[in-house]
């Protein structure tokens, strides 16, 4: 009982202060700086408590000292609304903006995860709403968004919150198809005068024709029109939101429709001849016809030729043994230069030789799946913008890399390098990438990754990371891109860090390609350091055990999910157990108690203030405490 009893008390102490009216004033009044015409905001100055119960601000809606609400309606403002400072409002749970005057497109409120309310009636907001944006806004239960120049798709979104109960989408520009809202608390919808069509879903069949009037290309027996066609499935429908119009008003003559199937076809059919010609041509290219397996795409890496490389080793006065090559301080041709033979050695003439298969690309290059002559396959990185350093600091730099050994790191092989690009030459594991198998497209043979499964990553993530700041500590930042597309899944899903030290190698105004740099302590301050490692490895715990991707990976913020804000939010409000992936919370040997210690770790790694964060040395303590099942060792301490 007592260790039951300090056990919840540690948590409480960890978890975020409830923000109180100090905090609240400075956000309104942050907020309040981007209106315009706020006169009717002037009861809201500094020095003053806004939820004072004989002088509150206008427009709140308060509780017990805390603000709950924003009800500024038909109060004339304009401007932008600020997110960073409704963010701030922890106990926000109601906004509402009816009747005034602001335009462009939606604000972010997709970063308010705890909001149970959003009202924007009445407003100028225009522009498409990301099919995805109500993703990670589990407790809505009303949503206001009519009387706007809304376009697009209804985003299907909408039709996934669990407590929805009204929805009022009317007079706005929405078009293409109604998605399912098969949820039994919706009590009332109002999706009038937009352009919408198809079939009304068989799950709104008790809400009046008012609710759907003024749309032309709707259909049904709510509206007393007849479905000609069937109707395809909704739910695919909306997945392509951009691609999905409603019915038109008038049709095409059927001459003209018929002109532009065969227009279409002959397209088609001259479009196939050249890929035809093309690829026969590339097939006769000066190496001779080549082959791949599986029918990849072979692709042609940007080396030297043979000639080429006999005569800069003749140059170099270098011995032709394989791996041995040089290069001019000029940057020219060099050998390829190996740096770990566990897996044997090779030449870049056989690489060279070798088809290549794309595995994918990222902001610093393309990766490629080559299978040398001894059927070995391997994969190389072509990086581009990598002359932070010198030859001779580059090869001492990789060198250092090819001999670190540890059970979590993906070592080099060998590496080549010219002026213009570098090739990094690494073992092969066919199991992909950690993204891959959480957010990948897979059919319906695969055996998604169970609790101990993502534990056993998360541990081994860890581990890989803590090494990597030891032996690599002279760095800013020793690992620097930690993100689920760098971490390498071998056989039964043990995990490799690949991508590494690459702040070192990577030009200076290219570093923002690396995850570590989009951390709030480099966003905010510019500094990036060790535990901005420690943050990165936060996110990719809560992606891990969300199931969802991180909004925080992507440039723009606008899509995904902001995993950390949802933990935030979660845990003040003691919903942590909604954010788990249902696939692992449904499995055998799976401990939702010990999935919640994980989650709290991972928050506790994302923490915005650097001094707040954990140590690395610390996370990998408590994540080693973390065990599969429930157990006298499982306390978190």
């Amino acid at each position: 009982m007592a260790e039951g009893w300090l056990f919840k008390l540690f948590l409480l102490m960890l978890l975020p202060p409830l923000t109180f009216s100090v905090s609240d004033s400075k956000a309104l009044l942050e907020l309040k700086k981007f209106f315009t015409n706020s006169s009717a905001l002037n009861s809201w100055v500094p020095n003053s408590v806004p939820c004072n119960k004989q002088t509150p601000w206008g427009g709140l809606l308060c509780h017990n000292g805390v603000v709950q609400g924003l009800r500024l309606e038909g109060m004339g403002l304009s401007g932008s609304i600020d997110m960073d400072a409704l963010v701030e409002i922890k106990g926000l749970r109601s906004l509402s903006v009816i009747n005034n005057s602001f335009q462009g497109i939606i604000p972010q409120l997709n970063r308010l995860g705890a909001l149970k309310a959003l009202f924007l009636s009445g407003n100028q907001f225009s522009g498409e709403i990301p099919p995805h944006f109500f993703t990670n806004m589990k407790s809505l239960k009303k949503v206001w968004l009519s009387h706007n120049k809304f376009i697009g798709g209804i985003p299907f979104s909408l039709g996934q919150l669990p407590h929805l109960i009204e929805l009022h989408l009317e007079n706005n520009q929405f078009s293409g198809y109604i998605p399912a809202f098969d949820h039994p608390n919706l009590k009332s919808i109002n999706l009038s005068n937009n352009r919408l069509g198809g079939e009304i879903p068989i799950s709104l069949s008790n809400f009046s024709a008012n609710s759907f009037a003024g749309n032309p290309g709707l259909c049904g027996k709510i509206l007393g029109v007849n479905c000609t066609k069937p109707v395809q499935n909704t739910a695919k429908l909306v997945t392509n939101q951009k691609h999905v119009v409603g019915k038109s008003d008038k049709k095409l003559p059927s001459k003209i429709i018929v002109a532009l199937i065969i227009l279409g076809v002959m397209l088609v059919f001259v479009i196939i001849l050249a890929a035809i010609r093309w690829v026969k041509k590339k097939k006769k290219g000066p190496n001779g016809p080549t082959t791949s397996s599986g029918g990849a795409i072979e692709v042609q890496v940007s080396m030297p030729t043979a000639k080429e490389e006999e005569v800069n080793r003749k140059r170099s006065g270098s011995s032709s043994r394989k791996g041995s090559g040089h290069v001019k301080e000029g940057g020219g041709a060099a050998e390829l230069v190996m740096v770990n033979d566990e897996k044997g050695s090779f030449g870049l003439t056989e690489l060279m030789k070798a088809a290549a298969e794309v595995l994918g690309n990222g902001e610093l290059g393309f990766c490629y799946k080559v299978t040398m002559a001894n059927e070995v396959p391997v994969v190389v990185k072509r990086m581009r913008d990598m002359n932070a350093l010198g030859k001779d600091e580059f090869d001492k730099q990789v060198k250092q890399f090819g001999n670190l050994r540890h059970p979590n790191i993906l070592t080099p092989l060998a590496y080549h390098y010219r002026r213009e690009e570098k090739l990094l030459v690494y073992q092969y594991l066919p199991n992909g990438c950690l993204l891959y198998q959480l957010h990948g497209e897979h059919d319906t043979s695969y055996v998604g990754l169970d609790w101990p499964a993502r534990l056993k990553i998360v541990q081994g993530i860890a581990k890989g990371l803590d090494y990597l700041h030891m032996e690599l500590a002279s760095l800013d930042v020793p690992h620097g891109n930690l993100k689920s597309s760098n971490v390498l899944l071998g056989p039964d899903n043990h995990p490799f860090l690949s991508d590494y030290g690459f702040c070192s190698l990577v030009n200076t105004d290219r570093v923002e390609a690396l995850f570590a740099y989009k951390t709030p302590d480099v966003i905010q301050h510019g500094n990036v350091s060790p535990k901005s490692d420690v943050y990165c490895l936060g996110v990719v715990i809560l992606e891990i055990l969300t199931g969802r991707f991180p909004s925080q990976y992507l440039n723009d913020g606008n899509r995904g999910t902001d995993v950390v804000q949802w933990a935030e939010s979660a845990f003040a409000e003691s919903r942590q157990a909604e954010m788990l992936d249902p696939e692992i919370t449904s499995s055998q040997n799976s401990s939702v108690a010990n999935m919640e210690k994980l989650l709290h770790i991972g928050l506790l790694c994302t923490q915005t203030s650097v001094e707040n964060r954990l140590e690395i040395k610390e996370a990998l303590r408590m994540i080693e405490d973390v065990q599969v099942e429930e157990g006298p060792l499982s306390i978190l301490v």
